[in-house]
């Protein structure tokens, strides 16, 4: 190991113990998407401890932060902050302390790793093996896939070489890391379907057009027709999240409002769902003469992940942990991410990091148990700090 990596690890070991502290303050504080101007202003007045200039966009939420050598190559980092609207059931002294919110996707561990790195970065700059400028993009609301363009909006892309970023997984041992090239996640819609029937006693249907009926059957439509009308080597995902209809047993109701996303890998497939979504929703209209309308909302992207800026960092991640822990991700997740929206600003790899403490079966992301091993908080410092240089590297650059 070269001096200038045992003195990076080094740093960052010695703040192991306060990126536990770190971590656990913001799990028991968590915001909501849009409203993380706590987590905000903590993280900045960390930054400016260490005597960086943490810059806040107008909204209050987020931050950017630049250092070191202004004309080397700029690698950025991403770290998401914001939290989930569900209730945390852990036993632990770091519950959450807010009802009904917890940081059940890691994102309070990718904020304090993105600090860490720029900490260390900043403190090690006399012992870098060679010049690099980076930048931390701490970002607010990931989880409504509108963080990234607010950032980006406040200027979190300009000058950038090149863009990394962390995900927690506990579906992978601790130290062990996941790569994968190209599309990592899927491209992510949400669909809208009202259904307008004719409301009426429960007792006669038969008065009605009973749209608890008509929402049921649309469902089951979707559920069976949508797989059977896509080649079935191109991965679909609809589900349907939310129904909300009527507010009494004995009344059937006029409307009932469905709420749910579709996720591909994009392109004619994505296309080709939206039109059988709407045939079966005219076909149903046409059946029971109540009115189904259904409306799509654009959502993250994929993910694709850039083979130049994977190849860098899959070798710095290879020379942290060793071969053995280095796993090629063999088919692309099916949930979304807004960290698509940097990468059509600049190449940049998005990395799965392991968090299970051993081989029993973990809490999965969004789980109201959801939890990590915190050891993983240092291996991800040093894994962000070890990409960022190998981007920067000359020989690489060559």
């Amino acid at each position: 190991m070269a001096d200038w990596q045992r003195t990076i690890d080094g740093y960052i070991d010695e703040l192991a113990q306060g990126l536990v502290a770190i971590r656990r303050g913001l799990h028991s504080h968590p915001e909501l998407s849009g409203m993380e101007f706590e987590t905000t202003r903590y993280l900045a007045e960390r930054l400016r401890a260490h005597r960086l200039e943490p810059e806040i966009p107008d909204t209050g939420r987020g931050i950017l932060v630049d250092g070191g050598d202004p004309g080397a190559p700029r690698i950025a980092m991403r770290g998401d902050m914001d939290a989930l609207p569900l209730q945390d059931e852990k036993d632990v002294s770091y519950r959450s302390t807010r009802e009904g919110v917890t940081h059940a996707c890691g994102h309070d561990a990718h904020a304090t790793m993105l600090l860490a790195a720029t900490l260390t970065l900043h403190a090690c700059a006399e012992q870098l093996p060679w010049p690099l400028a980076w930048r931390g993009i701490f970002q607010p609301a990931e989880e409504t896939t509108e963080g990234a363009a607010e950032m980006i909006g406040a200027g979190a892309m300009e000058g950038v070489d090149a863009i990394i970023a962390l995900h927690v997984d506990p579906e992978r041992v601790l130290g062990q890391i996941g790569v994968r090239y190209g599309h990592l996640t899927a491209t992510c819609e949400e669909l809208e379907v009202v259904v307008h029937g004719t409301g009426g006693h429960a007792a006669r249907p038969h008065h009605t057009q009973d749209a608890i009926a008509i929402a049921t059957q649309f469902v089951n439509a979707v559920y069976q027709f949508i797989p059977r009308s896509v080649d079935s080597r191109d991965p679909v995902v609809v589900t349907f999240g939310m129904i909300q209809g009527g507010a009494n047993a004995n009344v059937i109701p006029e409307r009932v409002r469905l709420m749910g996303t579709i996720r591909t890998m994009g392109g004619t497939t994505s296309s080709r769902v939206r039109e059988r979504i709407l045939a079966i929703a005219h076909g149903l209209s046409e059946a029971s003469q109540a009115h189904v309308s259904v409306r799509f909302s654009a959502g993250a992207r994929s993910v694709i992940n850039d083979p130049a800026v994977t190849s860098a960092c899959a070798a710095a991640a290879e020379a942290l942990v060793g071969p053995s822990m280095i796993e090629q991700i063999e088919l692309p997740s099916m949930g979304a991410e807004d960290f698509s929206d940097f990468l059509e600003q600049a190449p940049g790899c998005m990395l799965r990091l392991g968090t299970r403490s051993g081989p029993e079966t973990a809490h999965f992301l969004h789980s109201p148990h959801f939890d990590l091993d915190e050891r993983a908080l240092a291996l991800g410092t040093k894994l962000l700090v070890h990409a960022a240089l190998e981007l920067a590297n000359p020989k690489r650059r060559a």
